[in-house]
């Protein structure tokens, strides 16, 4: 489940090509974009996602991939025959500079486990395997209250996969904000360094070797103190953290549905 926001941006499908490559911490693989269409790009900051279009094959074709990723754009996408089609997976800018464009993406790596983690881990830049697409689709949360109005404090909760959505809200926070982040690793050596305002304060938790997601992410949050006033919540990662954060801060804290933001970015045990 997710009421992540989807934003059809004006810049449509945007081409690049991998120019840097970089293991930042022993599970996470940070690829650096450039070129192609990356000037029509425009970074609106905090969580700000994408559908990545990832190559499987030399023989993967960009150039009929919709420019929207709406209903007919996945109707259509399903069309191109499989043999040149990528793969398309969601992923957060975690950095944007400008003159010359460059965009960094930081992936989870799981040994061979899934598509794009193995992808990110072996590409090389300049190869045939560097030519990505993406469509922006805007940013999921807003520091507003669903009414419109201001908050009073702010609670992000993430595993490892919501890593760069919370570092990105951490950074582009007003630095008066107030609050709590909690992120879950499966590794602790994963942690990175984010910029948090003074006034938000950063729980980095470790789950059990082979545990469930949110085994240390969700006793974290039940044992936060009292949170202050009209709080604006954003929980993302495996979808038992996602959805456990939201059950918690509307059953027990009495937190408005429509003021918590969540995504399920993946499913233990799905493909």
């Amino acid at each position: 489940m997710s009421n992540i926001t989807v934003t059809h941006a004006e810049s449509g499908l945007v081409r690049a090509t991998v120019l840097r490559s970089e293991r930042v911490t022993p599970h996470m693989q940070r690829l650096t974009f450039g070129g192609g269409d990356l000037e029509r790009f425009r970074f609106r900051g905090f969580d700000q996602w994408f559908r990545l279009a990832v190559p499987v094959s030399d023989g993967t074709r960009f150039e009929r991939l919709p420019d929207s990723f709406g209903l007919g754009g996945y109707l259509k996408y399903l069309t191109l025959p499989k043999g040149t089609r990528p793969v398309i997976r969601n992923y957060t800018v975690r950095a944007y500079r400008a003159e010359p464009a460059e965009l960094d993406v930081d992936f989870v790596v799981h040994g061979d486990a899934g598509v794009a983690g193995p992808w990110a881990s072996a590409v090389e830049p300049g190869s045939p395997l560097a030519e990505v697409a993406f469509i922006d689709q805007g940013c999921g949360w807003t520091p507003r209250h669903h009414d419109g109005g201001p908050h009073d404090s702010v609670l992000l909760v993430g595993d490892e996969s919501g890593l760069p959505a919370v570092a990105g809200i951490l950074r582009d926070l007003p630095r008066d904000a107030g609050g709590h982040a909690v992120i879950e690793l499966f590794d602790e050596r994963d942690r990175q360094e984010v910029d948090a305002p003074e006034g938000i304060e950063v729980h980095w938790v470790t789950r059990s070797p082979g545990a469930a997601p949110g085994e240390a992410a969700l006793p974290a949050v039940r044992g936060l103190p009292a949170l202050e006033g009209r709080v604006a919540a954003f929980a993302v990662g495996e979808s038992a953290v996602a959805t456990g954060v939201r059950r918690h801060l509307v059953a027990e804290r009495g937190v408005p549905k429509a003021d918590v933001t969540f995504c399920g970015y993946w499913k233990r045990g799905g493909r």
